[in-house]
């Protein structure tokens, strides 16, 4: 690897380094806003539920590589503050399903688009060119990067 290649890999490092951090504060943002006592990676579980859809938990311990027992307690604090519903899985009614209610999807729906504004209004100078060369780019890095 050239001098000028291995420093911007460990350029790329430090500022994917910041963006970690940047992340883990929005969500963190985020959780709050839903309600002051949510955990991010409660939040980070209803997003996902609200993705994908009705989900089983352990759908959910697959994707998020939590344990069973933290997605229980994270489930039923959802359950608790509206956010979601465990009904009844029609291909397996022994299973529960997990369901985002629309109370859940307007809250976050709202948040990301108040995300989405202020990200747009802190890159107003930077062109269409630069925001779509910037995403295919982090795109092909998270691609390279994945298992």
């Amino acid at each position: 690897m050239t001098t000028d290649r291995h420093a911007a890999v460990r350029q790329i490092e430090s500022e994917v380094g910041v963006l970690i951090r940047r992340v883990k504060r929005v969500i963190t943002d985020r959780a709050t806003a839903l309600h002051p006592d949510l955990h991010p990676v409660t939040y980070l579980m209803l997003t996902r539920v609200i993705e994908v859809g009705p989900v089983r938990a352990a759908d959910i311990v697959d994707s998020l590589g939590m344990d069973k027992g933290g997605v229980s307690r994270h489930v039923q604090t959802l359950v608790d503050l509206g956010f979601v519903e465990r009904e009844p899985d029609p291909a397996d009614r022994r299973a529960m399903l997990i369901v985002a209610t629309d109370l859940a999807r307007t809250r976050v729906v709202e948040l990301q688009r108040q995300r989405s504004e202020y990200l747009d209004e802190r890159l107003s100078d930077w062109s269409d060119d630069d925001i779509a060369a910037f995403s295919d780019a982090l795109g092909r890095y998270n691609r390279a990067l994945s298992d």
